[in-house]
């Protein structure tokens, strides 16, 4: 019985290392922002050198991978998939097994909300609640006019603007001495936060993670008290016809790693790897910051993040693989 089983173990570890063996080439979507690019090519890095992968990155963009992995099969993987963008395509895809949902890329999904900066509520502590941004309006000067006091909103043809007017609206800044500014572009909306915290000036208005700004600027959100109401949010408050919007903070936006089936069936033992990789809001801000102080490619930034944060991924990988990608290294 105990050779029966002593072989049975062999033959499953001969399995898993034959799976790895069989990689084979991969294709992984790198997408054409900073967050995606960094996490597609550390998947790159960590099949080739940890699982003996040809994982090669394909230009990618949300639709188009979407469509084609679910017609085409291809690309293998797309690390970071903002899915709310096409969830019924994608969930139809799963349901016909031509698709996988693996592990979420960012673990808290992506974050939205309005902020102000710590070293304010660190001085006002009701800052921390809407209810105590209202109560000191006049702590937000208007950068244009001295009678009304800002709120920094999202550019103008943004979604995000609509869902920002609307919460603008629901918990009545307006009567309470805000005016909104539009910043233009998202260059002047991060700006605009830049500027502030040169000069330690108050700041309040809407901003996302993960995001480079978040990582080098302490900002806290802001509490509505409401909770999360997802019905109200995708019914009214994310739409331009909301007659009556009711205050909810913003739900988190799922952020996903998917693949083809025929990828996650083929080789296991790296659906594994996918299904536990993830990155936290605090951590992808502060690597995003790296980045653009470093003028950092995604490349650049996945050698910075293997070297300066191993606790974190070698908590993904089976300990001899990790040991492969630490001596590639």
């Amino acid at each position: 019985m105990k050779l029966k089983f002593a072989a049975l173990l062999v033959a499953g570890l001969v399995s898993a290392h034959a799976s790895a063996d069989e990689c084979g080439k991969v294709t992984i979507a790198e997408m054409n922002w900073n967050s995606a690019s960094l996490i597609a090519n550390l998947d790159q890095f960590i099949l080739n050198e940890g699982y003996g992968c040809e994982a090669e990155l394909v230009p990618g963009d949300t639709m188009p991978t979407g469509a084609s992995m679910i017609e085409k099969s291809q690309p293998d993987i797309a690390p970071e998939m903002w899915t709310n963008a096409l969830k019924e395509s994608l969930d139809r895809g799963v349901a016909e097994k031509r698709l996988r949902y693996a592990g979420k890329a960012l673990v808290e999904g992506g974050e939205e909300g309005f902020w102000v900066p710590k070293y304010m509520v660190e001085k006002y502590p009701e800052l921390a609640t809407i209810e105590g941004v209202k109560k000191h309006v006049s702590l937000f000067p208007h950068p244009e006019d001295s009678e009304t006091s800002a709120f920094y909103s999202c550019p103008a043809g943004w979604n995000c603007q609509i869902s920002a007017g609307n919460l603008f609206k629901a918990m009545d800044l307006d009567a309470a001495g805000f005016t909104i500014v539009d910043p233009g572009s998202s260059a002047g909306l991060s700006g605009s936060i830049a500027k502030a915290f040169a000069r330690e000036e108050a700041w309040f208005g809407y901003y996302w993670a993960p995001t480079a700004i978040l990582g080098k600027y302490e900002m806290v959100k802001v509490d509505f008290g409401s909770g999360v109401d997802k019905d109200q949010y995708l019914n009214c408050i994310s739409k331009e016809e909301c007659d009556s919007p009711k205050p909810t903070m913003y739900p988190p936006s799922p952020v996903s790693t998917v693949v083809t089936e025929d990828f996650a069936t083929r080789v296991p033992v790296v659906q594994d790897y996918l299904n536990k990789r993830g990155f936290t809001n605090d951590q992808m801000n502060q690597l995003l910051a790296w980045m653009e102080d470093n003028q950092a490619s995604g490349e650049d930034a996945m050698f910075h993040f293997l070297e300066t944060y191993p606790d974190t991924w070698k908590q993904w990988l089976p300990k001899e693989v990790a040991d492969k990608v630490a001596q590639a290294l």
